[in-house]
């Protein structure tokens, strides 16, 4: 989709990370209409969470289901088989060539874009070295980059930090989404590459995901709303 047709507010991203269907229940319920796009992760997915996917969709919402899955080939073209019947709109998967090909191919015409994780944002240069990699963080990034658009990937999870080199690399043809999204004066928490949502969609960002800050905010919506002017502001 072209970063020009993308609804102002369906840029945002709200994470359920609640350990419970009830909470996020109750959690969307009190966002209501100021935020129309919602990720479902481990947290929220291992407890019945996924169920939540065809309840979103039929409400109306989109809903993007964070599994990064990554295994051997055709056990992730099954997985991906059976999550294209929830009514997902994106879904993710690591940046590996083989994993992300079996996803491309086992998805279907209806089922979700997929989404590729170059490195996670709780990731910092010493942690890519410390796994193993011959690469610095930013090359890494750019050759998962390439190869997921050279295979069809519909889009990148990438930290803000890095979205204006990518978006060099892909142009408009694929979308970023990025974490570690922070208001100013929020929290870090176990992020360690962060931007605020106006300057992160400055730098190339087409999705920004929030989570504790507007989950744990005392007036989620209010939060949920200041971001959303963050964005439109950024946006004019």
């Amino acid at each position: 989709m072209p970063r020009s047709v993308i609804a102002p507010k369906d840029r945002l991203i709200v994470a359920l990370d609640l350990p419970a269907t009830s909470q996020a229940e109750a959690l969307v319920k009190r966002l209501g209409d100021a935020v129309t796009f919602y990720k479902i992760g481990y947290h929220l997915g291992f407890a019945g969470g996924l169920s939540m996917v065809r309840s979103l969709d039929a409400a109306g919402k989109k809903v993007f289901v964070d599994l990064k899955l990554h295994d051997i080939g055709n056990t992730v073209a099954r997985g991906v088989e059976s999550l294209s019947s929830l009514g997902a709109t994106f879904l993710t998967v690591h940046a590996y060539p083989q994993t992300m090909q079996a996803a491309v191919s086992a998805r279907g015409k209806m089922g979700p874009k997929i989404l590729a994780v170059t490195v996670l944002t709780s990731y910092d240069e010493a942690d890519v070295q410390a796994a193993g990699s011959r690469l610095n963080l930013a090359e890494l990034v750019a050759m998962r980059a390439r190869q997921a658009m050279e295979l069809g990937i519909d889009g990148i999870v990438c930290s803000p930090e890095e979205a204006t080199g990518l978006r060099e690399i892909v142009g408009d043809q694929m979308c970023l989404v990025t974490p570690g999204i922070r208001p100013s004066g929020s929290a870090s928490g176990d992020q360690k590459r962060i931007m605020t949502p106006g300057r992160a969609i400055a730098a190339g960002s087409d999705y920004l995901v929030v989570g504790r800050p507007v989950v744990e905010a005392a007036d989620p919506r209010a939060a949920a709303e200041s971001i959303q002017a963050e964005i439109a502001q950024a946006l004019a």
